[in-house]
C-alpha cells in the first residue's frame, strides 16, 4: 500500500477538474469523471509506484475511466439502435412504412442525449410533461424547450433531406437563388 504522505491528491484536483472538463465539456460529468479516477485511484493505489509521478498516473486514470465510459455509452447506444431496428422489423410487413421508421429512429437517434430523452419520455413512454420534468430532473420549462428543439430539429432534418425538389412550385422558386441573375 502506497504511503498516504505521498499520496497526497488534493494539490492535483484543479488541474484534474480542468482536464475532465475538456475530456467531457460539462461541469457535472467532469466532476462524475474525477470522482470516479480518485476512487479508482484509492482501489489501486498499491499498483502506485512511490518512485512515480503520482500527477501524470492520475491523469491517466482520469483519461482510462473516461474512455471506458466513452466505449460504454457507444456500445449501448449500438444496442438500443439495433435492438430498435429489429422491433421495427418484427412489426411492419410493409418495406415502405419499415423504411419510413428506420428514417424516424435515425432522426431521433441524431437528436442530442437531453432532446433524446426529454421527447422520449413523453411521445414514447407517453409521460406528461410534469412527469418527464421529475423523471429527468429538470424544471418543467427546460423540459418544454428541450421539446421544441427536438421537434425543430427533426422537422428542419426533413426538411432539408426533401430539398427544393419536393416543395410546392411557389416555395421552390423561394428556395432557389439564382447568382447574377433576377428571381422572376
Amino acid at each position: 500500500m502506497a504511503d498516504h504522505s505521498t499520496f497526497d491528491v488534493v494539490g492535483l484536483l484543479g488541474p484534474l477538474r480542468r482536464y475532465a472538463r475538456s475530456l467531457t465539456r460539462s461541469e457535472a460529468q467532469a466532476e462524475d469523471l474525477v470522482q470516479d479516477a480518485l476512487v479508482k485511484a484509492y482501489e489501486k493505489q498499491e499498483t502506485y509506484r512511490q518512485a512515480g509521478n503520482l500527477r501524470t498516473w492520475l491523469f491517466s486514470i482520469v483519461h482510462n475511466v473516461f474512455v471506458d465510459d466513452w466505449r460504454r455509452r457507444e456500445a449501448e447506444t449500438r444496442r438500443t439502435e439495433a435492438q430498435a431496428v429489429l422491433s421495427i422489423d418484427a412489426a411492419v410487413d410493409d418495406p415502405e412504412s419499415r423504411l419510413r421508421l428506420k428514417q424516424i429512429l435515425d432522426l431521433f437517434m441524431a437528436l442530442p442525449d437531453k432532446q433524446r430523452a426529454a421527447l422520449h419520455l413523453v411521445t414514447v413512454e407517453e409521460m406528461s410533461y410534469q412527469d418527464a420534468a421529475a423523471t429527468l430532473g429538470i424544471p418543467l420549462g427546460t423540459l418544454m424547450s428541450r421539446l421544441s428543439r427536438a421537434r425543430a430539429a427533426i422537422r428542419d432534418i426533413e426538411a432539408a433531406e426533401q430539398g427544393p425538389a419536393r416543395l410546392e412550385p411557389e416555395a421552390r422558386r423561394a428556395a432557389l437563388r439564382i447568382v447574377g441573375g433576377k428571381d422572376d
